[in-house]
């Protein structure tokens, strides 16, 4: 069902008489399935819109736009396709219970992985969803690959009846759709001769591999599923001698390198990061693939825009994953303005001590970790630990962590966000 949200004043919706609420149905004739059929079908200048009204009554609405101009129709959110997998791995299997509900769905949807970038198995895409993929061209997708060993896929997704990965990809790229990957490697599953195949199975499949990105399996004590060995420092630096074999042969061949280890693999390999030209457009930053080299640079390149802090002192909350990384940073932050930068390592109390990444600290670790220090002019918290609303994982709020602790707080992406803005500063 697509049904509006919302209208936009004086659009062409409005001058319509489109009201939030209204169900449509078609257009040209084609019925609407989803956000992708209205998005394709009414890229056209001349519509026929079929749509039920609120109160029931079924209208015909025809117009002619020029030029793309926006209808002004903001729908419903879709109902999100879940994941019939039960991977072992799988980090909503890691989560404690008693936290919102929204933190437990498990999503698997090919509409969202090209929409917004999402990671989807394609484990229960239907002859169907192959066609639509194909007619409205959804490229980039962003695949959970794994391994593209069929038997290997199997036990790793916990599910028999996953279909041939490599086949789905085979058609997909024929029909010209280009792909991110990604590999979770689970140690004793899916490393060494596996990863080496699935390696060299994306490599053959040409241009439609944009990029390949190898992570590590991460587990909260919460991960009940999970019956492998962890990633320790030896087998981190083996699968990064496979990744970086891989990544010389691209350089050499296609100019790029193409597959990519994650920063956590480099870290938990004890190995340093490599520098911006490995990453080439930071295709897989989100998946956390160069997101610490982007932020040298960010922090390299705002050095100059920071006022000097002469006598403040600074505290930076960080997990102990970035613990090496951070103190370098704090130095050239410090130099550039004169402020004393205080490094402050929290340990997440809601995973457990074996996450460390600080993204996913929660407001009981911010209020730990500042709660005393009563020494400090304002604090920096990794603005990645709370969402839009300003929640954090284990939902406390933003406010109400401000309002417990002796000193302002400000989530920072790259430290410059802060410490360049005046107003912060006469606030605090």
């Amino acid at each position: 069902m697509v049904k509006v949200s919302r209208i936009e004043r004086k659009s062409i919706a409005e001058e319509l008489g489109i009201l939030p609420g209204t169900e449509l149905l078609t257009v040209n004739g084609r019925p609407l399935a989803d956000f992708l059929d209205w998005e394709f079908l009414t890229a056209d200048e001349e519509l026929v819109i079929e749509a039920r009204q609120p109160d029931g009554e079924e209208v015909i609405y025809e117009l002619e736009r020029l030029d793309g101009e926006p209808l002004g129709i903001s729908l419903q959110p879709p109902s999100v396709r879940r994941c019939a997998n039960k991977c072992e791995f799988c980090f909503i299997e890691g989560l404690p219970p008693g936290l919102r509900k929204a933190l437990y769905i498990r999503d698997d949807d090919y509409r969202l992985s090209f929409a917004y970038g999402n990671f989807a198995t394609l484990s229960n895409v239907k002859e169907r969803d192959i066609e639509r993929i194909l007619e409205y061209r959804l490229s980039p997708l962003y695949v959970s690959v794994h391994a593209t060993n069929h038997e290997a896929r199997k036990v790793l997704l916990n599910n028999q009846r996953v279909p041939d990965i490599k086949a789905q990809l085979a058609r997909l790229t024929a029909g010209g759709i280009q792909f991110h990957a990604q590999m979770v490697v689970v140690p004793g599953l899916n490393d060494e001769a596996v990863l080496e195949e699935s390696l060299s199975d994306l490599w053959n499949m040409g241009e439609a591999v944009l990029s390949a990105a190898v992570v590590p399996v991460g587990l909260t004590q919460f991960s009940h599923l999970y019956t492998g060995k962890g990633m320790d420092r030896d087998t981190a630096r083996t699968i990064l001698v496979q990744v970086e074999k891989w990544g010389e042969r691209a350089k050499r061949e296609r100019g790029e390198t193409w597959v990519f280890g994650s920063d956590e693999l480099y870290m938990l390999a004890d190995r340093e990061l490599p520098g911006p030209e490995h990453y080439g457009e930071f295709a897989q930053i989100e998946n956390g693939v160069g997101s610490v080299t982007s932020l040298r640079m960010r922090v390299a390149k705002g050095l100059d825009r920071i006022p000097r802090r002469d006598g403040q002192r600074i505290g930076v909350v960080t997990g102990s994953a970035m613990e090496p990384v951070m103190k370098p940073l704090l130095d050239k932050l410090r130099a550039a303005s004169g402020a004393d930068f205080v490094l402050i390592v929290a340990e997440n109390s809601l995973f457990g001590p074996t996450i460390t990444t600080a993204g996913l600290l929660v407001g009981k670790d911010i209020l730990a970790a500042l709660g005393d220090r009563h020494d400090l002019d304002i604090a920096l918290i990794p603005a990645e630990t709370i969402n839009e609303d300003g929640v954090f994982l284990d939902d406390y709020t933003l406010d109400a962590v401000r309002e417990s602790l002796p000193m302002p707080i400000y989530p920072s992406y790259d430290f410059i966000d802060v410490l360049e803005s005046e107003s912060i500063w006469v606030a605090a």
